[in-house]
């Protein structure tokens, strides 16, 4: 670049033989005192060494010679003043360059260094050539460093030492050479030529920003160095990074143009800071709503508190994305799980909250609430301390009264629990490497519809999503895998939960998960989980197995679709209810369990699919769709597929409608389950009762309470062998259990009858 040639830039000043009045013995400013008609001045027409040349007695200590034109000083442009000097006679002086910093509306620019290196004249009659550069940027050979405030400068050099010596000076030559420090066809510009300085603590947050306004298209380059920045800083130019940059947590740091973790992991030099700092910029630009993590390995060493990242910001509910990469965990106590012990007072009417808890203070939102009577995750949503209230995700279903309750805080990669909201927010394509150490994401305690999909969770020591609260509303979780640390563990002894949900309309769709103590725990009503494969098995003869889906409250409205359910089985109870004795409502409801593959092996004869676990007293079923399930057991039989787990309270099963258990297959399974339930009744013998006996095989061991067809199968006889034609009337639920269903007839028959029996 240089700006006398591409936009002819009139640099040099007018030679003497235009006369004197331009060169002032001041700093050069208008009205300052000239040289024209000075008595120690004049202007030599020939010289044997110059032509015409200037002739100057040295009058003063520090005898200046300013040019009063404006040269005009550009960041990023650099001049070279030349001035050629011979003593004539007397006193030899020292000679430099020397010029004085303006701003654009004339005032002096102080501080700045407005001299070149000194030289003294050692002989008569010898040229010596004396030169300086200035420019705005702290470079190699610049002499004069301005920055970028002067907009001008007046030229010219300085006389010094001892007085009473005669000079002469030829013409003083002002030339552009940015070359030098540049390639002639540049494509970026240099923050340093906007006065940044990379020394780590000059504040470079102007220079910058006023480089990025420059570029104007072009790349804005950080060299070498250490640059803090005092503000947060937008680049609307892409910016390359041979320094690094550092800033404080609050101010934020934009890369408009190349804005991707790469870019910023160039820009701070440490992986961690650099996400953060993207993820700080993802929330508070426009610009972009989604951040490439450019297939990179990030390596974290304590979990990312991504509110703390973002301090600005208490909610988010704007599209955001976060895409293409892999965080990576090291380090061992940064993750270990904070635990606190606490009492506290449970009141089943207030559902939600615990009162009187003592050390309130130490208990942390996102902490898994454990004690008698509290369901499977349950968290802490909120901490009240003035108060001494603390708010849970759920209520407990048997812990009235006053008891000691244990805080257990795991650490995640990914921790959205600071923000109070945060909703449409979606990671893809992302691997969680938990590494046996972290866990990893935690929602924030409200919003709507987070979507994880196509993604990994590897290896996570406690759990893969978790939700403190209803940041999990519409929760989409698509086509990832959740890969266990407990393969080697046996099932009952496993810890892990790779998702739990507590709001409405969870969608678990297409997933993969291994061997953990449960897939999904899910609360809420309209669930959809459908398409997944998850297996819990281990390698234990007759094995325990755990739920793979646990549905934590009665009515629920959920589908249950086109699953693989592998050594592991769906549990229904309503641990969620903070009373959990049937008092009105739906109960257990509205349920469709459809198309799923269910496969066991090496369990004990009494593992079942389906087990319904009622919290409390008069539970039934109002709304259960089992339909066009494959029910399989290898290398042994199970005694059924459906069970009731009777260690709270059993069902009424007195009571239930709209429960249909058909269309499945069995196999190596010695009950099968049905209702509407097909009875070939033989009655050979005459009589005028006929018990048909279900044998169990209405489901969870239902009783009789409907019958939809009576159909003979052979001619009815009475006791003279003469055939009949009768109906009897139907006497439902009879026996012991209710199971039966009794024929009543006018006399005695013998004969054949298909009978159909419901439960509900």
């Amino acid at each position: 670049m240089n700006k006398a040639i591409t936009e002819g830039l009139a640099l040099m000043p007018p030679p003497f033989a235009q006369g004197l009045g331009t060169w002032s013995s001041g700093d050069g400013t208008q009205g300052s005192d000239t040289y024209a008609g000075a008595s120690n001045a004049v202007f030599v027409p020939s010289d044997s060494d110059f032509g015409g040349c200037l002739e100057m007695l040295k009058t003063q200590s520090t005898q200046r010679l300013r040019n009063m034109a404006q040269t005009p000083i550009f960041p990023g442009c650099y001049l070279r003043i030349t001035a050629r000097v011979k003593a004539i006679s007397g006193n030899r002086p020292t000679v430099r360059i020397a010029g004085y910093a303006a701003t654009a509306g004339g005032a002096h620019v102080n501080g700045l260094t407005e001299v070149g290196p000194s030289t003294v004249l050692t002989g008569y009659g010898s040229v010596v050539e004396v030169s300086a550069i200035v420019g705005s940027g702290v470079r190699g050979g610049v002499d004069m460093v301005w920055g970028a405030t002067p907009a001008y400068g007046h030229f010219g050099l300085d006389l010094t030492g001892a007085s009473g010596g005669v000079v002469r000076i030829d013409d003083i030559v002002i030339e552009d050479i940015t070359s030098a420090f540049h390639r002639d066809m540049m494509n970026w510009v240099d923050v340093r030529d906007f006065g940044a300085v990379g020394d780590g603590s000059t504040d470079n947050a102007t220079a910058f920003e006023a480089a990025d306004a420059a570029a104007d298209g072009k790349r804005v380059l950080v060299p070498e160095g250490v640059y803090y920045l005092g503000d947060s800083v937008t680049f609307q130019n892409p910016v390359e990074f041979e320094g690094t940059v550092t800033m404080g947590v609050g101010s934020i740091f934009s890369l408009t143009k190349n804005f991707d973790l790469p870019s910023y992991i160039n820009a701070f030099g440490d992986e961690e800071m650099a996400f953060k700092k993207a993820f700080q910029s993802l929330l508070n630009n426009s610009d972009h709503e989604s951040l490439d993590l450019g297939g990179r390995r990030i390596t974290i060493t304590e979990p990312i508190d991504l509110q703390a990242a973002v301090p600005n910001r208490g909610s988010y509910a704007q599209r955001r994305h976060i895409a293409n990469g892999q965080f990576y965990v090291t380090g061992d106590s940064a993750w270990q799980p904070d635990v606190v012990t606490s009492q506290a007072t449970y009141s089943p009417s207030e559902g939600r909250t615990l009162r009187n808890v003592v050390n309130v203070a130490n208990i942390q939102v996102g902490s898994l609430v454990t004690g008698n009577g509290v369901g499977r995750e349950v968290y802490v949503r909120e901490v009240d301390i003035p108060t001494q209230e603390v708010t849970l995700s759920q209520p407990l279903y048997d812990a009235a009264g006053t008891q000691n309750f244990t805080f257990t805080r795991f650490k995640y990669i990914l921790d959205f629990s600071g923000f109070s909201k945060v909703s449409a927010f979606s990671i893809s394509d992302v691997e969680l490497q938990c590494n046996s150490k972290a866990n990893g994401i935690l929602l924030s305690p409200s919003g709507v519809a987070f979507h994880f999909r196509d993604s990994y969770i590897t290896r996570p020591k406690h759990r893969g999503i978790s939700s403190c609260g209803e940041g999990c509303q519409g929760l989409l979780v698509d086509r990832c895998q959740f890969i266990t640390n407990e393969g080697g563990t046996p099932s009952q002894d496993r810890v892990s939960v790779a998702i739990n949900c507590n709001a409405n309309d969870f969608k678990l769709r297409n997933n993969r998960a291994s061997q953990f103590r449960h897939f999904a725990v899910i609360g809420g009503e309209n669930a959809m989980v459908t398409g997944n494969h998850f297996f819990q098995g281990d390698d234990e003869p007759d094995g325990v197995r755990t739920a793979g889906i646990v549905f934590a409250q009665g009515f629920i409205s959920a589908t249950f679709d086109g699953n693989y359910v592998d050594n592991c089985f769906l549990e229904w109870s309503n641990e969620y209810d903070s009373e959990p004795d049937f008092t009105g409502g739906f109960s257990f409801g509205s349920l469709s369990i459809t198309d799923n593959v269910f496969l066991s092996g090496d369990v004990a004869p009494w593992f079942g699919y389906i087990v319904i676990k009622p919290h409390g007293a008069d539970h039934f079923i109002t709304g259960l769709n089992v339909t066009g399930n494959k029910f399989r057991s290898i290398n042994g039989t199970i005694d059924r597929v459906d069970r009731v787990d009777t260690s709270f309270s059993n069902l009424d099963m007195s009571k239930g409608k709209n429960i249909l258990f058909a269309g499945n297959t069995f196999h190596n399974v010695v009950t099968a389950a049905h209702s509407p339930l097909r009875v070939k009744h033989d009655q050979n013998t005459h009589q005028s009762t006929w018990t048909v006996r279900t044998e169990g095989k209405l489901p969870f061991g239902g009783r009789a309470r409907g019958v939809d067809a009576l159909v003979p199968t052979s001619k009815l006889k009475n006791t003279s062998n003469v055939t009949v034609y009768d109906m009897p009337n139907v006497l439902l639920e009879q026996g012991s259990d209710g199971s039966e269903v009794d024929l009543r007839w006018a006399n005695n028959y013998a004969g054949d009858m298909t009978v159909v029996v419901r439960m509900d």
